[in-house]
């Protein structure tokens, strides 16, 4: 079979707690790509670099403000062919787009550009919804596989199958589908590279291609109101006991057991 046309979709993040508590704040932070997205994106080359499947198109994806050019820029740095953004102001999604909108965006660009592969990472590091891969796949009708921690693919009888490793409460699972599949990332799947600077200049010239909403047929709407927004409480040091008796004391005094 061609080469495999995988789909990388990223996002500009910003992970700080504004001071009202009603959401991330976006003014004077310094914004970078999400953390589970760069897995994906790293992901993606590997699988190029392995030659056996062939990767015909590594394109990566994000929609948001005019800086998030900034962010496929770097996938295209680390090794992604070509970049589309769609722009879509704050004032636009003021909140940020909600993951179904998202979801429904990405059906048209995987349909559009007829991926075989997705790529996300499980889950953005700001809003923290963990749900765009699985709208996605249900979407699309597609297999899933979320939270991976490793992912092999393999042509067998004219088709091309991905085996996924992944995590789930006390150990991992193994998953076997048939391509077009959705598959989202966990941050044991590798460890992403840094970019070079002759890969940034040459990510300069890479095809950027600059779109809207509209050309997808999308509309914004808010279904959701964030209520309050806390960052986690900040962790208490630990403390030393002599024996087992101790410990289990110890955990009587906090009432774990």
């Amino acid at each position: 079979m061609s080469g495999l046309r995988v789909l990388v979709p990223i996002k500009r993040i910003k992970p700080r707690v504004n001071k009202t508590n009603t959401g991330v704040e976006t003014a004077g932070v310094k914004h970078s790509m999400n953390a589970f997205d760069e897995l994906t994106v790293e992901e993606a080359v590997r699988m190029r670099e392995k030659k056996s499947p062939q990767i015909a198109d590594i394109l990566a994806f994000s929609a948001g403000p005019a800086k998030a050019q900034d962010v496929l820029r770097t996938a295209m740095a680390m090794g992604a062919d070509r970049g589309i953004h769609v722009q879509v102001e704050e004032s636009e999604a003021q909140g940020g787009i909600e993951p179904l909108a998202v979801a429904k965006l990405l059906k048209k660009v995987a349909e559009e550009e007829k991926s075989d592969l997705v790529l996300l990472g499980k889950q953005s590091v700001d809003d923290d919804a963990g749900q765009t891969g699985q709208m996605l796949a249900a979407l699309l009708g597609w297999p899933q596989a979320t939270q991976a921690s490793k992912i092999e693919l393999e042509e067998k009888d004219g088709s091309m199958w991905a085996t996924v490793t992944k995590e789930v409460d006390g150990g991992a699972e193994t998953v076997k589908a048939k391509l077009p599949m959705i598959v989202t990332a966990d941050l044991r799947l590798n460890e992403p590279r840094y970019a070079s600077l002759p890969n940034i200049m040459k990510a300069k010239k890479k095809p950027l291609e600059k779109k809207k909403l509209s050309d997808y047929g999308i509309e914004l709407q808010q279904r959701l109101k964030t209520v309050k927004v806390e960052e986690p409480a900040p962790r208490k040091g630990g403390g030393k006991v002599e024996d087992v008796d101790g410990m289990l004391n110890k955990f009587k005094e906090l009432g774990v057991i």
